[in-house]
């Protein structure tokens, strides 16, 4: 038996098809997972996203801390609720974990961190603060929370269960957040669609969802997650980047503050990979021109270099496969190669990120 989220028992009820997911027992969905996708970029979907951990770094070195910890410089966060995301890289210059910071107080930031990796990145968030004696306590939020409300209609149906926190949010811009009474309503997500994240009190999470469920809002799982994510080229940890990767070669290179003198943790070894340009990869966007399903791990032949995807799928909202796939840097938009699929070379044509975005077509 896996850990279980506050809404483990409210997934269960609504028949959900449970799966394993970083040591969690996640529902993957609830029926329809292509009908789930449709429900979040045409409308408004839900997630129970509690599998993640919040992590709130509190202290006088708060800033201090975090400068040296990722490769985004959280100098830029100097209003509450503004929010960074960033990778937090070891001294290879791999990426340990990919995150959203968000800014409370110069002496309190809130980190999330994802599921699979929550216990690895607290050991290595511990290890770095003692490293320099950081006057900080990082404490994890297990008493949290967390109900992701995705789609062109999220926002309205969050304000139509939850009317006052209308007026503290209804101006939030992307990427910024603000605490509601016990509500810490942030205005991000993972589907490449408008909408809230929102962590609550564990307690509290059971009636948010059935209010929202009531109010129209479907109920979402993984398998609807994955196909949003991928259609919007948002990494996923394990798949797109992992330790052995850096983000130079994970199509992160915008997450990173290279520019200030700041020193940051695998800063050295991503000026080496800079000045070693022969060997990095991109990570590009594969169109599927034959019949046939992208998946990760299948071999990607181009005119200089061999490939791979490694994240792949049939897109709903386009009706044709799409993947991400790490290949030589000298691939192009523009170019075709081939994947071997099942023992047989179908093209696929190199296009630009995202495929989908606010539920149009970018491709």
């Amino acid at each position: 038996m896996g850990k279980r989220t506050p809404l483990y028992d409210t997934h269960v009820a609504s028949g959900a098809k449970l799966v394993d997911f970083g040591g969690w027992d996640m529902p993957v969905a609830y029926g329809s997972q292509i009908e789930e996708h449709h429900a979040v970029r045409r409308d408004a979907g839900m997630f129970d996203v509690s599998h993640m951990c919040p992590v709130d770094v509190l202290g006088a070195d708060a800033r201090r801390f975090l400068r040296k910890l990722v490769a985004n410089n959280v100098d830029k966060l100097t209003q509450s609720g503004k929010a960074l995301y960033t990778c937090m890289l070891n001294d290879a210059g791999g990426v340990i974990d990919d995150l959203i910071i968000y800014f409370l107080r110069d002496d309190a930031f809130r980190v999330v961190v994802n599921a699979s990796t929550a216990e690895k990145d607290l050991a290595w968030m511990e290890k770095v603060r003692l490293d320099e004696s950081f006057a900080v306590t990082i404490a994890p939020r297990r008493d949290l929370a967390m109900i992701a409300v995705q789609g062109p209609n999220a926002r309205a149906k969050f304000w139509q269960v939850r009317p006052a926190a209308k007026s503290p949010t209804e101006a939030l811009g992307p990427f910024f957040a603000a605490e509601v009474g016990e509500l810490f309503v942030a205005r991000t997500g993972y589907t490449g669609e408008d909408g809230f994240e929102v962590m609550l009190p564990a307690a509290q999470a059971p009636r948010l969802w059935a209010d929202l469920k009531a109010a129209g809002v479907a109920e979402a799982g993984l398998g609807a997650r994955d196909t949003l994510r991928l259609e919007a080229g948002m990494n996923l940890y394990g798949n797109d980047m992992d330790e052995t990767v850096s983000p130079l070669d994970a199509g992160l290179a915008w997450t990173l503050d290279m520019k200030s003198p700041r020193d940051f943790v695998g800063r050295a070894a991503l000026e080496q990979q800079l000045a070693n340009a022969g060997a990095r990869k991109a990570l590009v966007g594969l169109k599927l021109l034959a019949n046939g399903v992208l998946r990760s791990h299948q071999k990607v032949l181009t005119a200089t270099g061999d490939g791979e995807v490694t994240s792949g799928t049939f897109a709903p909202t386009l009706g044709f496969s799409v993947a991400m796939a790490r290949v030589p840097l000298a691939v192009k938009v523009g170019d075709t190669v081939q994947v071997d699929i099942r023992g047989k070379l179908l093209p696929a044509q190199v296009v630009k990120m995202p495929f989908v975005r606010n539920g149009k077509a970018m491709i």
